[in-house]
């Protein structure tokens, strides 16, 4: 049966089907170009922008550091560039195999591995970590050739810091290392200019005038804008801001006296601050034995720091600044200035030293034995510790505390090196805030009488004991101590003095001043250390000293040989010349090393002879100060000026 089609009707239907189809058509096409006028149009910047994003990188460029240079212009810490062999851990998929990989390409030592390894702890898996530094250009081409079977490594170039002169004045001078977890998360407190400033640096100040003078050092971080291919290759820089140099910093260390002294200490230990009275600008800051910084400069081995951390000596304790002492009997003329100024005790008045003080019941002995009648002036000269126990018993720890806090004993002094401590300077309130225990909270009249000849809880530092020396032999004008004296602009050249505050006058009477002036003059001249300054060409003042490394029982003989030698007694010395006009003052400690005049003494001689009369110690007389046999300078002294600067620690030869 044949069927009859309604063409009316399938032709209406094509056309409501063409109508559907071209209005989805149309629909469709009209939002393509919606898109197309919202992509083009609305979003033309944004998207414009992360296609030039895409093509381009923005690179940040570190700063040269600046330098750091002694009084007299000798570079203490420079740069230079090398090319380091770094990894990504979180690009790599076995790091250690990478590494094993990487060495029949270039040479990996297991120190290389021990130091990667000690950096990885203290980085982000993201972070580039050096396996390899200072590589040479042939190792750069042959690592080039290789490089795309190591996806995630890669060779860059770096600045490296330097120190040419080695371990001098390490402490000083401080270090700079990679930036480590605690330091970073430090940054995030620092506003976003700084942080800006502080992308794509990875090493950072840690210690001495590297830490303190960070910022300043650092310069400004430039950037540029790099064309970069699919692959992320650079291709052309298109733009760059250079980065701005950090600026130099000038100290007022004078390197050849600090080479000297730490010469003069050989493999002793101690520390020694040499200071201009006048202006508190540190002229020697010396704390022996020291250590090398360019042994932290690419990143310290785990051996290298075993050797630092685990050594007896203690190398990494800067003891100038850190190590505190008791002052022995270079106490002696400050505890006389007290009593002047306090009126507990006149110049004139003799007390008679029999060789022991008795109190409550107890016996304190003195080396020096019977010395009869003495005055305050022969009590400093002579080294009368019967004269010094009295003396403590009737002014008391509150008041000894309240006269040598101003002179900086106990106290920060503000130097412009960050570490420094307190020390201990007893007072009643002190003992109730230091132990636990209520018997232990009460002060004893009987602990008082150690106070006056230095001993006791007395514990300070070289550099306090250096400034309260300069306050004395500047009449009691006090200047706060410090070894920046300016920085240059790297571009401008321009020279900034650093501002210091003003000194501080403690109202010191002249002739109280005086007296101690001449106590200290005759133990130079007729005392404890007549026989170190016979023949110098000036006239200098000082007082030797002698302070207990252990606590030894009442009436028990001092026996050198029969202790360890870490428990023999320390030598000090503190001295200031000229008498009249004085120019430097030093504070010496030799650890261990016994009687003050025969090992601290004679190392201060030098130090005089050598800033006052330009003259240094022949090969003879260097040999007998380092092992402690020397008194006044044998042989003929060299010309200080004329002697030959050594050469510096060269920079690797590897350095491009």
């Amino acid at each position: 049966m044949t069927e009859i089609r309604n063409v009316a009707a399938d032709l209406a239907r094509f056309k409501r089907r063409v109508i559907v189809i071209g209005l989805a058509v149309l629909f469709a096409f009209g939002l393509l170009c919606a898109r197309l006028v919202y992509l083009q149009i609305t979003r033309h910047e944004d998207l414009a922008e992360q296609a030039e994003s895409n093509r381009t990188a923005v690179v940040p460029v570190v700063p040269n550091r600046g330098l750091i240079l002694d009084r007299n212009g000798i570079v203490l810490a420079s740069n230079y560039s090398a090319y380091t062999l770094e990894i990504t851990p979180s690009k790599v998929g076995d790091v250690e195999e990478t590494i094993d990989s990487l060495t029949q390409v270039l040479e990996i030592s297991p120190r290389d591995r021990r130091r990667f390894k000690r950096l990885r702890e203290d980085s982000r898996s993201f972070d580039s970590i050096p396996i390899r530094t200072r590589l040479s250009d042939e190792e750069v081409a042959r690592f080039a050739a290789q490089r795309y079977r190591f996806p995630g490594v890669e060779i860059k170039a770096r600045l490296f810091r330097n120190y040419p002169q080695g371990e001098l004045a390490a402490h000083v001078l401080g270090y700079i290392g990679r930036i480590n977890q605690r330091e970073k998360v430090a940054m995030e407190d620092w506003d976003e200019e700084e942080q800006a400033n502080y992308k794509g640096t990875d090493y950072i100040g840690k210690l001495g005038i590297e830490q303190s003078y960070e910022k300043t050092l650092h310069g400004q971080t430039g950037v540029e804008q790099m064309e970069t291919s699919a692959g992320g290759r650079a291709v052309r820089r298109l733009a760059s801001h250079p980065a701005t140099p950090g600026n130099t910093v000038m100290l007022s260390l004078d390197i050849k006296l600090q080479k000297l002294v730490e010469d003069m200490y050989g493999d002793r230990r101690g520390a020694l601050v040499a200071i201009d009275p006048k202006t508190g600008e540190i002229l020697a800051f010396v704390s022996k034995p020291t250590f090398d910084p360019n042994l932290f400069v690419e990143g310290i081995d785990n051996e290298s720091w075993a050797a630092l951390t685990e050594s007896l000596d203690k190398p990494l304790l800067n003891r100038a600044l850190r190590g505190t002492y008791p002052p022995g009997s270079t106490y002696k003329p400050f505890m006389a200035l007290a009593a002047l100024q306090t009126g507990k005790r006149g110049p004139n008045v003799v007390v008679n030293d029999p060789g022991y003080f008795n109190f409550g019941g107890h016996r304190f002995g003195s080396p020096e034995g019977n010395l009869g009648g003495v005055d305050m002036r022969r009590s400093i000269q002579l080294s009368s510790n019967i004269y010094y126990y009295s003396l403590a018993n009737e002014m008391g720890v509150d008041l000894i505390h309240d006269f040598m806090k101003p002179l900086g004993f106990g106290q920060i002094t503000g130097i412009d090196l960050g570490g420094e401590v307190r020390g201990v300077l007893p007072s009643t309130e002190w003992k109730r805030n230091t132990y636990k225990r209520p018997e232990q909270k009460k002060w004893y009249a009987g602990e008082t009488i150690s106070l006056g000849i230095g001993q006791g809880y007395n514990n300070f530092t070289m550099l306090q004991l250096a400034q309260a020396t300069s306050i004395v032999a500047d009449g009691g004008i006090k200047h706060k101590p410090h070894l920046v004296l300016a920085t240059r602009n790297t571009v401008s050249g321009q020279v900034v003095p650093l501002p210091q505050p003003p000194a501080e006058n403690l109202g010191f009477s002249a002739a109280n001043i005086s007296v101690i002036r001449e106590g200290l003059t005759s133990v130079v001249t007729s005392g404890t250390a007549r026989s170190v300054f016979a023949g110098a060409s000036y006239q200098a003042a000082g007082k030797t000293g002698t302070a207990q490394a252990v606590t030894q029982a009442q009436n028990t003989k001092y026996n050198a040989r029969a202790l360890e030698e870490h428990q023999r007694d320390h030598a000090l010395f503190m001295a200031f010349a000229p008498v009249n006009d004085p120019k430097i003052a030093v504070a010496v400690i030799v650890e261990n090393a016994g009687w003050g005049a025969g090992a601290a003494a004679p190392i201060a001689r030098r130090v005089f002879d050598y800033w006052l009369a330009n003259q240094y110690p022949s090969e003879a007389d260097l040999a007998a100060i380092k092992t402690g046999k020397a008194g006044a300078p044998m042989g003929k002294p060299r010309v200080a000026s004329e002697v030959a600067w050594p050469a510096p620690v060269a920079t690797p030869a590897t350095a491009p």
